[in-house]
């Protein structure tokens, strides 16, 4: 992390938010086909409704540590929806379960495919989003060099604390972010939360 710290610090316009929130740490989540149940579950919803829906599904399967694709693809729509589940969104875990049970996703090695190459592999899979496969390949994947700019709290961050607004804009002032972009979006994350308005 100190790498990268030394690369943010090189961004004059970076340093405060180095300041005020202080050292950060990655960790991965795994299983990745809980973590991308967990996302999908997490979609348009506040985090305390997220939190409390997938604490209802995991509670399904007293048995399991977390479900894995075999026993999410046997549970009924109408059971997940007992549970909070939206009938779009039990469609889409029961999507991502077949995907992970015997579709394309199925015995996958993400360690050894490229940021590309997993973006395309989950957004080809119905429910999963850029910004979901993004989250998924900082959070879960680790990978250091992912700049979600359609995020909201990105958005919000690049305009207050950088002066930069648009899609384009945004991804070309985080070009000097290399190859930390992950980092940097973490800080700008937690900046936003930790320091003043101004």
């Amino acid at each position: 992390m100190g790498e990268a710290v030394a690369v943010l610090r090189r961004d004059r316009a970076f340093r405060p938010l180095l300041k005020a929130v202080g050292p950060i740490e990655l960790r991965g989540h795994r299983p990745y086909f809980w973590t991308l149940c967990c996302a999908i579950l997490a979609q348009q919803v506040s985090g305390a409704a997220a939190r409390t829906i997938i604490n209802r599904v995991r509670d399904l399967y007293p048995e399991r540590r977390f479900p894995d694709p075999h026993s999410v693809l046997s549970t009924a729509a109408e059971k997940l929806r007992a549970a909070g589940v939206s009938r779009q969104k039990a469609r889409y875990l029961h999507a991502l379960a077949e995907a992970f049970d015997s579709g394309d996703l199925s015995n996958v090695r993400f360690a050894r495919l490229s940021d590309e190459e997993i973006m395309e592999r989950l957004t080809a899979v119905v429910g999963i989003g850029r910004w979901t496969a993004e989250m998924f390949l900082m959070f879960s994947m680790r990978r250091r060099d992912v700049f979600p700019a359609d995020d909201l709290g990105i958005k919000r961050g690049m305009e207050r604390y950088f002066n930069v607004s648009g899609v384009e804009a945004m991804r070309e002032r985080a070009e000097r972010w290399r190859p930390y972009r992950t980092i940097a979006s973490v800080y700008i994350w937690r900046a936003l939360s930790a320091m003043p308005p101004t």
